[in-house]
């Protein structure tokens, strides 16, 4: 009997991290215990990614590393709760990745740590180990906080990649592996640094997309804050803006942007609905409290996008 191949899912590697963030009520006194708000949450740029697509009804399995303690145990039981599969998370003897953050009174940040060495402990063999699960997905999402399997996996596997650029800073590692994505998200500076070259207008823009298009990437969105989204596949280019809109909170957006354009893939989509979408999902979670909206949902998506006007402009 020929075995039931498995049902269509997701692959997202990525780290899972708690965030710890603290602020003052008033004016933020160095060298000073000062009266505030603690609060802790989890994130990791994959473990967002995936925690989106989850809410978004997506199947997804997320590769990634805990520690054998309580952080890491909270991770792995808040994934039951919401349908996100961690049957394959690599669980050793070390601490959770943990991201400690002072904001000052203006809720900008003063200070931050970051104890992420667990990360390397993904190494090739743990990739070996599941690469099935790697082989057989939809698409595989990857961000550049991965150590050097990052590398490995692009050329060791033929699944259809997404890259989330994370930070400028991080953006570099990609740059000699672009040929090896399916679909790629930077944002304006992140493609500056991919392309080698500065990006002030339309014209620079088309150049980063004809870039990409020529490096063997089918899909390129270049995220620019209230400029809106460019995008440039092989046939299809432009840009699609909306109105500005209220923000709590920054936190997750970009996250939640991969997550819904992940979704329209999923669904096959045409490009500019991907767009929308993706965009009324950075929308939702802009205006939560929550780094992830808990209201995240493809209707609650649908309905933001009916009062938006979106302005297209076609290139």
């Amino acid at each position: 009997m020929t075995p039931t191949p498995p049902a269509p899912y997701v692959c997202v590697i990525g780290g899972s991290n708690v965030d710890i963030v603290g602020y003052p009520n008033g004016e933020l006194r160095t060298h000073d215990s000062n009266p505030g708000i603690v609060k802790t949450s989890l994130g990791g740029v994959g473990r967002n990614i995936a925690e989106n697509l989850a809410r978004l009804g997506i199947p997804t399995k997320l590769l990634s590393v805990v520690g054998d303690d309580a952080y890491g145990r909270r991770i792995l039981d808040h994934a039951k709760t919401i349908g996100l599969d961690m049957d394959a998370a690599l669980i050793v003897n070390a601490p959770t990745s943990t991201y400690l953050c002072v904001l000052d009174e203006a809720r900008e940040m003063h200070v931050g740590i970051a104890h992420m060495d667990i990360l390397q402990r993904m190494d090739i063999a743990y990739i070996q180990k599941h690469a099935d699960l790697i082989r057989n997905a939809l698409f595989c999402v990857v961000d550049t906080n991965l150590p050097e399997i990052l590398s490995y996996l692009v050329t060791h596997f033929t699944a259809p990649f997404i890259l989330d650029t994370v930070s400028a800073s991080k953006a570099n590692k990609a740059r000699s592996l672009l040929k090896y994505f399916h679909t790629i998200k930077p944002n304006r500076i992140e493609a500056e640094i991919l392309t080698g070259f500065p990006i002030r207008s339309t014209d620079d823009l088309q150049k980063a997309g004809s870039f990409f298009m020529s490096q063997g990437v089918k899909n390129c969105f270049i995220t620019m804050g209230a400029e809106g989204v460019y995008f440039k596949t092989h046939d299809q280019e432009g840009v699609i803006r909306t109105a500005a809109v209220d923000m709590i909170s920054a936190s997750g957006a970009g996250d939640a942007f991969v997550a819904g354009l992940v979704h329209g893939l999923c669904q096959g989509a045409e490009i500019e609905d991907q767009v929308r979408f993706a965009m009324g999902a950075s929308i939702l979670a802009i205006r939560s409290e929550e780094t992830i909206s808990p209201m995240l949902s493809p209707q609650r998506i649908e309905a933001i996008i009916k009062d938006l006007d979106f302005v297209h402009q076609k290139l």
